[in-house]
């Protein structure tokens, strides 16, 4: 990726910004970061498995309500991070965790943390669509109605909520009992997010959810992303710092398992801090 060229129209001493992007939400002006607590806190985290460590001591602290983007080359540990937030590599044979994540002032290693409660909490949606094998309806229904998180007649109502948010409901709503896998992937995605909404969780975590849809597709998950921060905090790993541009408040750059640096958005897009967050937005490496 190459640096954009200066605007004649701006004077020659205006610095020249890295990376030039717009994107319009739907829903008008973006709500100003919420001050106070964060919503999630990383405190000199470290993550290791195999044969060495992954990440090295990463202190992070992450806003409510605003979209944290987390961009680096592959191989640098961010999504590593964003699935440590949620656990999910407590399965993995040989994994150790140090130093500690707070999730609205509270471990999420403590002895008395459910899994099953954080993960309901902290929602996930992954790099490609996953659908379950049900139907449209069901795919949305199957977690809160599992989890009793609303009374059975709720579940309809519920549904269409999720359905609504995820800015799908109009393209399904006459066709909640066909199967899920039927749409298309733009549409998948946009299913799966709705699922996660279903589970009422306080964090969304999106691990480079566009990367397998055309470019259509992405403009909708992205103007829903930054229409869903108004009630949600969403955490976003990408390689497309175009996208990281468009959608996201703030910025954090991983670079071989360190948190290099980390900011508001547009100034870690027009003036890093750090030689190797300008070479990584430049396309110098990564």
């Amino acid at each position: 990726m190459t640096a954009m060229s200066t605007n004649p129209a701006v004077p020659s001493s205006a610095p020249a910004p890295l990376l030039k992007t717009t994107l319009t939400p739907r829903s008008g002006p973006r709500p100003s970061i919420e001050a106070g607590n964060p919503a999630i806190e990383a405190r000199d985290f470290k993550f290791s498995y195999g044969a060495g460590p992954v990440l090295k001591g990463i202190t992070f602290t992450i806003p409510r309500r605003a979209v944290t983007a987390i961009i680096g080359p592959s191989g640098c540990g961010k999504s590593t991070f964003l699935r440590s937030i949620n656990r999910m590599h407590d399965l993995l044979p040989g994994a150790s965790y140090g130093g500690d994540i707070l999730l609205e002032g509270k471990s999420i290693f403590g002895a008395r943390t459910d899994l099953v409660s954080l993960r309901l909490r902290v929602g996930m949606v992954f790099q490609r669509p996953n659908p379950f094998p049900k139907t449209i309806y069901e795919n949305v229904a199957y977690g809160p109605g599992l989890n009793r998180l609303v009374p059975q007649r709720d579940l309809p109502d519920l549904v269409e909520r999720c359905l609504r948010q995820a800015a799908l409901w109009d393209e399904v709503k006459d066709r909640l009992d066909e199967p899920g896998t039927g749409l298309s992937g733009g549409q998948q995605q946009r299913l799966c997010i709705a699922r996660a909404l279903g589970n009422q969780p306080e964090v969304l975590l999106m691990d480079e959810p566009c990367s397998a849809l055309d470019p259509i597709a992405t403009q909708k998950v992205e103007e829903l992303i930054v229409e869903l921060k108004q009630s949600y905090t969403i955490v976003i790993v990408t390689h497309n710092m175009q996208q990281a541009a468009r959608v996201s408040d703030l910025t954090g750059f991983f670079d071989r398992g360190e948190l290099i640096e980390v900011g508001e958005t547009e100034r870690i897009f027009t003036a890093p801090a750090s030689e190797r967050t300008e070479a990584y937005i430049t396309g110098r490496f990564g």
